[in-house]
């Protein structure tokens, strides 16, 4: 009974399809509704000074990135005043006509499954977008500061260049990360707990324009700005905190001592970021705390820096996560804890954890030449400071096939301080080959006998 059931729900399916393919193949789009370019419905078609109607987004993809100034149809040279994006907009006239056939004709046709395409809007211009930014600054000073009219500016910004990449762009040509990074420093100083909602808003805005320029970077790294991103990190919602870690990225990309030495010395700062990486928001958010971390435990010159992140069980969670991750959170987690273990106390805490070996050796060329080359110094520096009367580690390394891994990467070839490294990996692991067995026979049962 349940088969000749499953039997004609397919019948069904089957005419059902037969259907919708006859009715697709009758529909035939109108050749003026279609953009030249996509030979798709035009959503908000457009005409050039030559004549010819286009589709706003395949005609300025055509003229920003390919930097043609040229119709694609006709070949006629366009029309353009000004410089940089605001060449396009006089040259770019809405077609409204065109645009209420369309809709007319989704609706005539919606039961062939044809949506209509909503009224596109008017994308923003140069003029407006500066104006807007000029207000952003005068209500963020302080003499004059009044967050609450700039928080609503601000969430102007975030609503128009939600709209579209072309909006986006006009903000950023017109210098929306620095007036941002300024107004959130403004804001900063002021030390009114009223601000934060603001703060807040400029923080989610400013991850619209990633990556950001140096000179923003520069600003939202003084010290009154990162004492504010560092309280959204610690006592800010999920997103806040999602916000707050993505801009610290930014900022600590310009690998400056400085800047990394005052977010060491921020209360809190350094536990947020960790927690991050314990409890994950989302990937992104992992990767960009595993960078800020990277770039704070490098660029640090002092070692009391980071043993903090030993005390607070960094070394650990790092080779928790390496047990089931993606490449890309490898390879930071990775580049991490080769830069924890560069410092003895680092050193101890891998050694005595009973996972370190194992997850390593596993790394070893299997997620990419990066990863690789971190575990390998990774590896070297726990196997080297081995106490000669144990040697458990050179001999658990042995038994989860280290030797081997290590014998192919020096045929397969990588670079030369990694073949240094995994050279005197081979020594030290040498001497202990009696205690272990280190080949595996079954590696060998697909080879064939010379004999």
């Amino acid at each position: 009974m349940i088969a000749t059931w499953r039997k004609k729900r397919t019948e069904k399916r089957v005419i059902k399809r037969g259907f919708m393919k006859k009715t697709i193949m009758e529909l035939v789009i109108p050749s003026q509704f279609t953009c030249p370019i996509s030979l798709d419905l035009m959503k908000d078609p457009v005409t050039l000074s030559t004549g010819i109607t286009y589709d706003r987004e395949n005609i300025e993809k055509w003229i920003n990135e390919g930097g043609n100034q040229t119709c694609p149809i006709t070949n006629q040279d366009l029309k353009s005043y000004g410089s940089g994006i605001t060449t396009i907009d006089p040259v770019l006239i809405p077609n409204h006509n065109i645009r209420k056939m369309i809709q007319q004709w989704c609706v005539e046709n919606k039961e062939h499954g044809i949506d209509r395409i909503p009224t596109p809007r008017i994308p923003v211009s140069s003029s407006d977008v500066s104006e807007l930014l000029a207000k952003i600054t005068n209500s963020s000073k302080l003499e004059m500061q009044d967050s609450r009219l700039c928080e609503e500016l601000v969430t102007r910004v975030k609503n128009l260049a939600s709209e579209s990449d072309r909006n986006k762009c006009c903000f950023i040509t017109n210098g929306i990360g620095k007036v941002l990074s300024s107004a959130f420093l403004e804001l900063s100083k002021g030390k009114n707990a009223k601000n934060a909602s603001t703060e807040e808003v400029i923080l989610s805005t400013l991850t619209l324009f990633l990556p950001l320029d140096v000179k923003s970077k520069t600003i939202l790294g003084s010290i009154s700005s990162l004492r504010c991103i560092a309280w959204f990190l610690k006592n800010g919602s999920l997103s806040s905190r999602r916000n707050a870690v993505l801009v610290l990225r930014e900022i600590m990309k310009l690998e400056e001592k400085e800047k990394v030495e005052i977010l060491l010395n921020i209360e809190g700062a350094l536990e947020g970021l960790v927690k991050l990486v314990k409890e994950p928001i989302c990937p992104n958010t992992t990767k960009a705390s595993l960078l800020t971390i990277y770039h704070m435990v490098n660029n640090s010159s002092s070692q009391s820096s980071r043993s903090r992140f030993v005390d607070v069980g960094l070394v650990e969670l790092l080779i928790e996560i390496l047990v089931d991750c993606d490449k890309s959170i490898c390879e930071k987690a990775l580049g991490v804890l080769d830069g924890i273990l560069s410092y003895e106390e680092g050193v101890k805490r891998a050694y005595n954890y009973a996972l370190s070996v194992p997850v390593l050796v596993k790394k070893l060329l299997r997620v990419s030449d990066l990863a690789t080359e971190f575990s390998v110094s990774i590896l070297w520096k726990i196997c080297k400071n081995e106490n000669n009367g144990d040697c458990g580690v050179l001999v658990e390394a042995l038994q989860v096939g280290a030797f081997q891994k290590l014998l192919l990467m020096l045929q397969v070839g990588c670079s030369e301080i990694t073949k240094e490294k995994a050279s005197e990996l081979l020594k030290l692991l040498n001497v202990h080959r009696d205690r272990a067995e280190c080949v595996d026979s079954l590696d060998f049962k697909s080879l064939k006998r010379t004999f």
